[in-house]
């Protein structure tokens, strides 16, 4: 009888095993591997729902100032970039990163803003795994810092500046913001002044977890532990070590919040933690109303103040106006 009842129990217990095994694999593929991306450069898309983005695209067109870059990462991966210089630059810079499953075609519409209004040259990376980048797996802005931080390095080559003349921002939408805020908590250059992190979470653990609830009903014990677990064995991270918010706590450069307050996807109530744990310099825009990654074009004029506005002080930024557009 008690043979009986071990056999069974240990039957269980490997069923259990196998189903959560392979239920952690299942969450790894769909959320790292399977995830639809936009891989192409197209700008189509962009000016679709950015009309204003056509006649300043194709005015960089025209003169030549938008290109293609491509580079070998530290780790021998080839990854990408668009670019563009500005002659009225004189240093100034923007590094602009974009979010999940998208490229770097979707942060036109705010490389719009520091090319155009502010004169920058502009630098629009495509992370591991998105665009034109090298990657199967999607690194939720992590393992992605040190490409934001190698971008962040060539930059001065990039655009033919002397590492004592530039001023650089970094500004990250969704988890390009995630990214951005990885990044403040590293030994970052002189030249890097600010950051901008527009509806960022406060850690894949988070984020995963909100999203485990929200998608399949399942709390987070014991699948998340399980495919962080996997993550670690597969891509040398973890789900818990990838945290903003650890990050952000050890930035000392300024750095502006922007979160819609409509937010369901990475919730509005993440960025009050990632504004405490950050020191001063800081500042805080909620957008009314606005839902994830929205807030640009819910309310253009006024990202478009905040933002220059900011990055303005901070960055040494001279010679920029709003030009009453919307």
């Amino acid at each position: 009888m008690k043979k009986k009842i071990l056999l069974t129990t240990a039957t269980v217990v490997i069923l259990l095993a196998a189903v959560l095994t392979a239920g952690s694999f299942y969450l790894v593929n769909f959320a790292l591997v399977d995830a639809n991306r936009h891989r192409d450069s197209n700008f189509n898309r962009a000016m679709t729902n950015y009309p204003e983005l056509r006649p300043w695209i194709d005015s960089l067109k025209a003169e030549g100032a938008l290109s293609d870059t491509f580079v070998v990462m530290p780790t021998g991966e080839r990854a990408h970039a668009l670019y563009a210089r500005s002659t009225k630059a004189h240093g100034a810079t923007a590094v602009l990163v974009h979010g999940y499953t998208d490229n770097a075609t979707s942060m036109l519409m705010i490389a719009r803003i520091y090319n155009r209004y502010m004169n920058y040259n502009i630098l629009l990376p495509d992370l591991h795994g998105h665009g034109q980048s090298y990657g199967k797996d999607i690194q939720m802005g992590w393992k992605d810092r040190l490409d934001v931080m190698h971008w962040i390095d060539i930059a001065p080559g990039i655009f033919r500046t002397p590492a004592d003349s530039m001023r650089l921002v970094v500004h990250g939408i969704s988890m390009g913001a995630a990214t951005t805020m990885c990044v403040s908590g590293e030994q970052t250059p002189k030249y890097v002044k600010c950051f901008v992190e527009d509806c960022g979470y406060t850690s894949v653990w988070d984020e995963f977890a909100h999203e485990l609830k929200g998608r399949f009903s399942l709390p987070e014990f014991p699948l998340l532990y399980t495919a962080s677990w996997v993550v670690q064995m597969k891509y040398g991270w973890s789900f818990s070590e990838a945290s903003p918010l650890k990050q952000v706590a050890k930035c000392n450069k300024p750095m502006l919040f922007i979160h819609g307050d409509n937010d369901t996807y990475v919730p509005t109530t993440m960025v009050y933690p990632l504004y405490e744990a950050k020191s001063q310099p800081k500042q805080l825009w909620i957008a009314p109303g606005s839902k994830h990654a929205l807030s640009y074009r819910d309310h253009k004029s006024e990202y478009i103040r905040k933002v220059t506005e900011f990055v303005s002080k901070w960055n040494g930024a001279e010679n920029w106006k709003l030009r009453g557009e919307s």
